[in-house]
Formats: C-alpha cells, structure tokens, sequence
C-alpha cells in the first residue's frame, strides 16, 4: 500500500504563512499524486479509468500535475471542459456530465468533441434531435441514498441527478430512433460514502440494465466517486484494498455475462485532493463572550464554507503553539454572518492573537467553492512539488480586486 501521509509538516507550513501570507492553501501535489496511483493499487481491474472530478479543486497546478500522470477528467461545465482542453487534456480523457445544461451549452460541448453523459429524458431528446447518429453515455440514478450529507446524495427518490431505472424502456426507445450509440453508462451515488454495501448495492442496481439486449455498444461503466476520506484524526479508514477486490469480483461477473471485457470508470475528487489541502488562517482577535472564548480570525466561509453548508468537520491544529493548555474555542470568521465559523466549541492548545492556524482536509470543495462575499479576495494557493513551493494563485490586495470589479463594468 501506498503512503498516504502528507509532507507538509508543521514547520513548513508556518514558512509558507510567512512566505506568502494569509489566507493561503497549500496542496502537497506528491500526496495528490499518490492518491491518484493508489487507487489502481487497490482496483486491480485490467481496463480500469481514474477520471479526475475537476469540480472538487480546478486548480491549474494540480490538473498540469495530473496531467503528468495520464490522469483523465470529469467535468460538469462547459468552461471545465474548454480549460483541461486548453491544459492539453485530449478530448477522450474528457467526460462531461450534463447537468440541467442549456441547448447553448451543449452545442458549445458539442463542439469541441468530448463525450456526453446525460442524466434526464428531457435533454436526451434534445440531444438525440440534434445529433443523431452519435455516441453518448447515460446517466442513471441507481436508487440508492448514500452519502455524508443529505445536500451530497446523488440517488434515490427526491435526487435531481441521472435517469431512472424505470425509465430504461424510453431512453432506449429514444436511442433506438434517432440511433444514437450508447458507449456508457454512469451512476454516482453521493460523496463521502462510509457504507461500502451502498456502493455494491447501486452498483449491481446499475448493471442488472446494462446487458446486451438492452445496450449492445458499451465500452465501459462508469461508477462515479465518492469515496470517503477521513475528516477527524481518529476516523477509522475504509479497507479500499477489499473493496477493490470486492468491487472487481461484481464486475467480472456481469463482464463475463455481458461477453466482453468493458472498461470500468471512477471519478474521485476529493480522494484524489482533500487530504492534501491546508487552509492557513491567522488569529487577530481573542473575544470572551460571556461561556464562550472566541478566536477570530482573517478568513471566513467565503475561503472554506463546508462547515456553513454541510456543518462539516475540519481539523483544525495550532501551529504557533502546538504544545499550549488546551482551551475550547469557537473559531470564527471575519464575515458579517452568524454563521460564519470554521469550528464551534473545538478543543484546541492555547491560542494568541497573531497565531496561524491550519485548516486540515482543505484540498476539496474549499476553494471551488469560494466567493467574494462581502468583497474579500480569495485566498492564494501554493503547490508544493517535490519540495519545491510554486505560487499558483495570487491572491488580489483590496485595491486590485475593486479594480477588477471596475474594469469589468459595462454600464
């Protein structure tokens, strides 16, 4: 098994607070690559395709970074698709998932050639008048609810995504009619996904309608991502070796009734990246209100907003005073919202004013996710590759980022 331990110590990361300033992120790009390569460690299948889920962290570092280890991609908007292109990204390691797209939109994916993975009736009509004769995948909601957070389970009854089961009649008399080529199929049950008899379970679900009578054409099946990571220091990691070989057992079978070998896709995001991120933030006022001893700091949920949205736990550790009497903080934000804290009532060493702090598992959904809410800059980001430190975001002063809004005024 493949070390998954990150490099970025306690002392590097205060060298790069102090090198670039704070709020910054810093991704351990090894880590991210060893993520990558660990999953075809565990999935030993032959004909086994990692795509890269470009919504958890576009980072342009990090994708160059994949690119460099043959990594494909997973993308869900058109601009998505036109950067990896424009990274060099080869029009077949793209995949796009069309998600409640506009006829816009898809002749401007359509264009530049990538695959199609189409998740309503509604737009496989659309896209079936206007191309007929071409390949494409489809997405199906396996009817199975998993996932870490009700805002991130992509299946079941009440879900947005993907074509029922129920519906596979009329997705297949539609590709019938205007004789599309079905080269896919595709489910993704949800993110951060602890129960691993979910994902055989809407597995077997998806495969028991992928068989030569209902599509003859297919080239692979695509099971999503979702793969959990650990977000708390004592979580217990998923045994992904087993899984792998549980998983492979399931495909060879419906393969071997199927009477080929198909490619089997996978599109983590924030395995590949979550645990390699660190938000770096700096403590600027100590306030004690009343019960509770609150730390603010110069970030907020517009750096990192899964706590706000998911009330999702981050790690969080003190590295100016690692060793300091532990204390319980609410560590708060510079926003003006309620709600905008990274930790509430979290037991941490001593902290001081003007002591950095390190936002853990800040690779995923932190910055992709980021705003500029009451008019604050994003963060930079840092990616650090073989011990070399590479600035790949800079961050905007104030003055620069009304520029910003200023210049691109049209009125």
């Amino acid at each position: 098994m493949l070390n998954s331990t990150s490099n970025l110590n306690r002392e590097k990361l205060l060298y790069y607070a102090s090198k670039y300033g704070t709020p910054l992120y810093v991704y351990d790009g090894d880590l991210i690559v060893r993520k990558y390569k660990e999953l075809y460690e565990y999935i030993k299948w032959p004909k086994l395709k990692i795509l890269y889920a470009v919504k958890a962290n576009y980072n342009v570092g990090i994708l160059k970074l994949l690119k460099s280890v043959n990594a494909s991609l997973d993308t869900v908007s058109p601009a998505e698709v036109h950067l990896a292109l424009k990274l060099g990204f080869s029009k077949e390691s793209i995949l796009y998932t069309a998600n409640n797209i506009t006829d816009s939109e898809m002749e401007e994916v359509k264009k530049l050639g990538v695959l199609f993975n189409i998740g309503s009736i509604s737009r496989l009509k659309k896209y079936a008048k206007a191309y007929p004769n071409t390949e494409v995948c489809l997405r199906f909601n396996p009817d199975v609810v998993a996932g870490a957070h009700k805002n991130v389970m992509t299946g079941g009854d009440i879900t947005k995504f993907g074509i029922l089961l129920s519906e596979v009649e009329e997705a297949k008399r539609i590709v019938k009619q205007y004789n599309l080529i079905v080269v896919g199929l595709h489910e993704h049950t949800g993110s951060g996904i602890a129960e691993t008899e979910k994902v055989y379970l809407s597995m077997k679900n998806l495969l028991a309608i992928a068989t030569k009578e209902n599509f003859p054409d297919l080239k692979f099946i695509d099971f999503g991502g979702g793969f959990e990571v650990p977000y708390k220091p004592m979580t217990p990691k998923i045994d992904y070796a087993s899984f792998g070989e549980k998983i492979s057992e399931i495909f060879f079978e419906f393969c071997r009734d199927y009477g080929k070998e198909l490619y089997m896709y996978f599109e983590p995001g924030k395995y590949i990246v979550s645990e390699a991120g660190t938000l770096l933030i700096e403590v600027n006022t100590l306030k004690q209100n009343r019960e509770r001893l609150i730390a603010g700091t110069n970030s907020g949920f517009n750096h990192l907003i899964r706590p706000m949205l998911y009330g999702s736990y981050h790690h969080i550790e003190n590295l100016s005073n690692p060793h300091g009497e532990l204390k319980i903080y609410d560590v708060a934000g510079n926003l003006c919202e309620t709600g905008d804290y990274f930790a509430e009532q979290r037991e941490l060493p001593e902290i001081r004013e003007g002591d950095i702090l390190a936002v853990k598992n800040g690779g995923a959904y932190c910055y992709s996710m980021g705003s500029l809410y009451n008019l604050r800059a994003l963060p930079a980001e840092v990616l650090v590759v073989n011990g070399k430190d590479i600035l790949t975001t800079k961050r905007l002063s104030n003055s620069e980022l009304a520029d910003s809004l200023i210049n691109s005024h049209l009125g």
